[in-house]
């Protein structure tokens, strides 16, 4: 059996750390057979010079035909209008694809976290509606001013997609220590925020093994600094979850730490947590670690999915070559207080891959 990846290397440093977590991947290849079949496609602004569009419809066309595609960051703030080919790859795949949970990690680690106690928590993060307004709306933008000093912005909640994204966080908190917390801001967004907490509450009733706790967003992002380690799974809206996910991941060591994977019922994106770093573009200087533990929770999650243990070990020892580098501080990248580049840590995510053994699937 096989897996058949396709790789979008995207744009900044896209390309670099995409080129690292390929090199990461086809080691792991390697140790434990896994027979993955890797193809790459253009996209962004390399497609963009050459076929007019950011997001050529080959691309698309082949996502439902493979097992897993690994996204590089892309800058969709430099690209055109959408009627001039400037389509942003992420959101559109989101929604094309119904990637309705955007689940990311965040873990403290010794030596680089700010925390007074550690965090080791995920947060479910609804992907297709709410506040982002390119993605809201079957046609035109959610976003719209009706003259020069006026701009409104349209906020969608569906009952759909709030029950969906609760399964998948509940499925999640039963693996590891079976407890929900739902970020809202009901007290004041009370009808839109009220139904999210009402099918919360509905799916919570078929999960009587895990414990739900419900919490305002300003009380959350405080907690996640005071008490992170009462956090297990927080489960939210689009907006509120982009930003606390960043508030975790840095807090636990930096946004390049976490991995992010956007999930479908059949479909499955791996993503790094931060953007496109175009002013370190070319450099060498880019951390790879984000989209290499994403990669490896997409291989977990194929794992899962296909009853297939080979890619859940493999899954588990890319994240413990990832574990065994960073804890030494003279091999961490530049932008973690050491000295490698992304060819040199590169080279160390390698060498440990090649020599880890792991039976257990990964901590998310």
């Amino acid at each position: 059996m096989s897996m058949k990846l396709l790789v979008l290397p995207g744009d900044g440093i896209g390309p670099e750390i995409t080129d690292a977590t390929l090199r990461v991947l086809r080691a792991v290849d390697e140790s434990h057979a896994l027979g993955l079949d890797i193809e790459t496609a253009g996209i962004g602004l390399a497609s963009l010079a050459t076929e007019g569009t950011t997001l050529p419809e080959r691309v698309t066309k082949r996502i439902p035909e493979v097992d897993g595609v690994v996204l590089g960051p892309v800058s969709h703030y430099a690209y055109p209008p959408r009627e001039q080919g400037g389509i942003n790859p992420s959101a559109q795949l989101r929604v094309e694809f119904e990637l309705f949970a955007n689940i990311r990690p965040s873990r403290s680690r010794p030596g680089l976290s700010i925390l007074r106690t550690p965090m080791d928590l995920v947060i479910v993060r609804e992907n297709t509606e709410g506040f982002y307004s390119d993605r809201n709306m079957y046609a035109g933008s959610g976003e719209f001013m009706p003259d020069a000093d006026q701009a409104f912005s349209l906020r969608k909640i569906t009952a759909k997609g709030c029950e969906r994204l609760a399964h998948a966080a509940f499925t999640l908190a039963r693996r590891r220590r079976g407890h929900v917390t739902a970020v809202h801001k009901a007290n004041v967004l009370k009808l839109s925020d009220g139904l999210f907490l009402r099918e919360i509450r509905k799916v919570a009733e078929q999960y009587p093994d895990v414990r739900l706790e419900e919490l305002i967003v300003d009380a959350a992002a405080a907690a996640l600094v005071r008490r992170p380690q009462d956090f297990d799974v927080l489960v939210t809206t689009n907006m509120f979850g982009d930003i606390l996910s960043d508030e975790a991941a840095e807090l636990s060591g930096s946004l390049g730490l976490g991995g992010s994977l956007n999930v479908g019922h059949d479909v499955a994106v791996a993503q790094a947590q931060h953007g496109s770093a175009p002013d370190i573009a070319g450099q060498g200087v880019a951390n790879p670690t984000s989209l290499v533990l994403s990669a490896a929770m997409l291989l977990d999650w194929r794992g899962r999915r296909d009853r297939d243990e080979r890619l859940s070990r493999a899954a588990a020892a890319m994240e413990a070559s990832v574990e065994a580098v960073l804890a030494d501080p003279e091999t961490r990248t530049r932008d973690l207080g050491g000295s490698l580049g992304t060819d040199a840590f590169t080279d160390r995510l390698v060498a440990a891959v090649r020599k880890t053994q792991h039976a257990a699937g990964p901590r998310t």
